[in-house]
């Protein structure tokens, strides 16, 4: 098996891979310890040849991969693409061009949610994978024989899935549902945080806008620092003493010695001083530039009736077209159309619309009913004027 370890050996493979229709492609990287991934490995195979290239060895350039990444005439074929693409974004700053994830394709054509990829090398190339390699580190230099062969497995398999999913798709004529759901990773938004933006992530719950202001002003100060030092953001500092510092807003060294999540003796770091200015500020802010609050539902609870006549007919839809039930829709999903008949949810968008988002705001609003029967749940149409009485 080849390890690529030159910039001409490089070349000379990417001028052959260039001449297929795809190439499929893995990466193997690390991330414990920083808040970018470190390349360590990238896996590509062609219809006759599985390479593995070495982005650690000495001298070797890239840029003939990248080119190949770049190139429209190729597909790059991945399996749960998000992290490998979040690799070369930081890399190159684009997105490949004319990419495939099987995942997707998989979760369109029946194979559950998110479907790992040994499970599809179980059920569509009937072999049964090594995965002792998986956890290994993918750093250290010579890379084992068994490493070697770990991790071309994850594109040699990977052809043989492709092919067969490709098909899968052609023949349900359900390309459209694919394509939507590859949208979202051909957009440089879905890899490139921002890190004004970065307080969007925290599931927390505020209750007064000064509070958000310093929750905002805390998250985007950690964002910045976690990429600027190369550490994850639980190491700058956890979640949980973010919403503490927002809600306490300390602006004296001493303070930060009464926060629970705070490690003692932390108001006397410079990043305290850092933490402290920003908070002065946000006590200085007039209250007309707060923030406003989200708003907040105040009507029924979508976790009622309503919500769960909208889960079975999820479910009966799911089972009549052999998808799995989450790529319809999530909880959250049936929740915000439950409150909303224009929620901003995928449900309401695009194939899940037509597929089940119309029919699920018909329920709602008493237009078709669900009923059971011995060949599953059917949906009938209700009597308007029965169902206003």
């Amino acid at each position: 098996m080849d390890l690529i370890v030159s910039t001409e050996a490089l070349s000379a493979f990417c001028e052959r891979a260039a001449q297929f229709d795809f190439v499929t492609v893995d990466t193997e990287f690390l991330r414990e310890t920083t808040y970018w991934p470190r390349l360590c490995l990238i896996q590509v195979a062609t219809d006759d040849e599985a390479v593995l290239i070495d982005p650690l060895a000495d001298h070797l350039d890239l840029k003939s991969f990248f080119a190949l990444l770049a190139n429209p005439s190729v597909t790059k074929v991945f399996h749960a693409a998000r992290q490998d693409i979040e690799i070369f974004v930081k890399l190159t700053g684009s997105v490949p061009h004319n990419i495939f994830d099987t995942q997707i394709a998989a979760s369109v054509c029946g194979f559950g949610d998110s479907a790992s990829y040994d499970s599809l090398v179980r059920a569509i190339c009937k072999v049964e994978l090594d995965k002792s390699s998986r956890f290994t580190d993918w750093s250290a230099r010579p890379l084992s024989e068994k490493q070697r062969l770990y991790a071309l497995a994850d594109v040699t398999y990977l052809r043989d899935i492709y092919r067969e999913l490709r098909k899968q798709v052609e023949q349900t004529r359900r390309w459209d549902w694919v394509e939507d759901e590859l949208t979202v990773l051909r957009s440089i938004e879905t890899y490139v945080v921002q890190p004004e933006e970065a307080w969007e992530r925290l599931k927390m719950k505020i209750n007064r806008p000064r509070d958000l202001a310093a929750l905002k002003v805390l998250a985007e100060w950690r964002e910045r620092k976690a990429q600027t030092t190369d550490q994850p953001r639980s190491r700058v500092f956890k979640d949980d003493a973010l919403f503490d510092l927002a809600v306490q807003r300390p602006v004296t060294a001493d303070a930060f010695d009464k926060l629970r999540a705070v490690p003692r003796g932390f108001g006397r770091s410079s990043a305290a001083a850092e933490i402290i200015e920003l908070l002065k500020g946000v006590e200085a802010l007039q209250k007309a530039d707060l923030p406003t609050l989200p708003e907040r539902y105040r009507g029924p609870s979508p976790k009622g009736a309503v919500g769960d006549l909208i889960r079975v007919l999820l479910k009966s839809v799911a089972e009549q077209h052999g998808v799995a039930a989450r790529i319809l829709a999530t909880s959250d999903d049936i929740d915000a159309l439950v409150l909303d008949d224009d929620a901003d949810v995928p449900a309401l968008k695009g194939w899940r619309r037509k597929l089940f988002g119309e029919k699920a705001l018909a329920i709602k609003h008493g237009r078709i009913g669900l009923a059971a029967t011995r060949k599953g749940v059917i949906e009938f149409a209700v009597n308007q004027a029965e169902a206003a009485e």
